[in-house]
């Protein structure tokens, strides 16, 4: 069965592809919300922000265990966005009237993509919802690696601005880690510093920044107080921007992780043994009903077109996951729009502001 499933990235922060094909990367473009210690960890997963989660009261305790429900609680990701924009706003407040600092973001655009311009888009108009400062570098296609490293040691060197973010795909002249590599770690908001990454696979070590889409991820699981300390999860996906990282996450937070890629043998079974499930794989309803154990937690990363004539726009938007399907083996799912999405956005924000508060040593 392996050979035959085609696995690929899958994060907001890459790019988002939405159509007309099928496969889509996702990019997740992510420093750190206050987890609460809901499972009794000797230490978080990853850096804390806030204090403060008292909206968090609103959402149903769910557990990983067999259901008798005959469809699945929906996670719902604009609703847990929209409540970290409302703590970071508050921070971000907080910060500039205590000592006068405003968090600003810096983005580096190369090309005339449509679909990455959609997206600084996004990260523009989010970032100015909060209160942070966003500043945007608009590069043609044909210039050269070193105008875009010339803008970030510019901004590696500017005390405005807290995070970088180079967004993804370069151009194929470029050498692309070299360009992420240039990005000083103390601004690397996207979590994609091999130093970053480094310290989150080791224990005892703590990265200054996770990347978004993954760590949007266990914040859904967080916020919904969904235990994952002892539980069997599966990660299909093994890609750096989120399979490898939601992996080390989960194994962070105490559970038992599986990775299902290209080459593993019945990926099926393997994934139907999982407590909790997160998907990146870039390809749609790859995963069916029969693949899911009753009562499992579904994280849904992947954004997949398909064609779809009732759809005024030619096509709709599905994930990974078989939700139809799925939605009635589950205990909980992300929907698809909806879900992971948007919290991708609000972990870029969330990491940018601990950036700001990091180098001005606010509490």
């Amino acid at each position: 069965m392996a050979s035959s499933i085609k696995f690929t990235d899958c994060s907001p922060s890459a790019t988002v592809r939405l159509c007309p094909s099928t496969r889509t990367r996702l990019r997740s473009s992510d420093g750190a919300v206050l987890f609460h210690r809901l499972l009794g960890l000797s230490r978080p997963a990853f850096p804390r922000t806030f204090v403060s989660r008292s909206s968090t009261s609103t959402l149903p305790v769910i557990s990983a265990s067999t259901s008798t429900e005959a469809t699945a609680e929906v996670i719902d990701g604009k609703l847990v966005a929209k409540q970290i924009r409302e703590e970071i706003t508050a921070e971000v407040s907080r910060m500039k009237e205590a000592i006068g600092v405003i968090p600003g973001l810096a983005v580096i655009l190369v090309g005339d993509r449509k679909d990455s311009a959609t997206y600084v888009r996004n990260k523009k108009k989010a970032c100015e919802s909060v209160g942070i400062k966003s500043f945007e570098v608009n590069l043609p296609e044909d210039c050269t690696e070193q105008e875009v490293l010339k803008y970030v040691s510019d901004f590696n060197d500017d005390p405005s601005v807290h995070g970088i973010l180079v967004q993804l795909p370069l151009p194929n002249h470029m050498n692309e880690q070299n360009i992420l590599h240039a990005v000083s770690i103390e601004k690397d908001v996207d979590g994609f510093h091999p130093l970053n990454i480094g310290r989150l696979a080791m224990r005892g070590e703590e990265p200054l920044f996770v990347p978004c889409t993954p760590k949007g991820c266990i914040e859904l699981l967080h916020r919904y107080n969904i235990s994952i300390k002892g539980k069997r999860a599966v990660v299909i996906g093994r890609s750096n921007i989120v399979g490898t990282p939601a992996a080390l996450l989960l194994q962070g937070e105490d559970a038992t992780v599986s990775v299902v890629h290209s080459r593993t043998k019945d990926p099926e079974e393997l994934t139907r043994q999982a407590d909790i499930i997160i998907s990146a794989v870039g390809k749609a309803n790859m995963v069916k009903g029969s693949w899911i154990k009753p009562g499992a937690v579904i994280i849904d990363v992947g954004i997949n077109s398909i064609e779809d004539a009732s759809s005024p726009r030619g096509y709709r938007l599905v994930g990974d996951v078989c939700y139809e399907e799925a939605s009635k083996i589950a205990s909980a799912i992300t929907p698809v729009p909806g879900g992971v999405g948007p919290m991708t956005i609000a972990m870029l924000l969330s990491n940018t502001l601990t950036a700001a508060k990091r180098t001005h040593n606010f509490q």
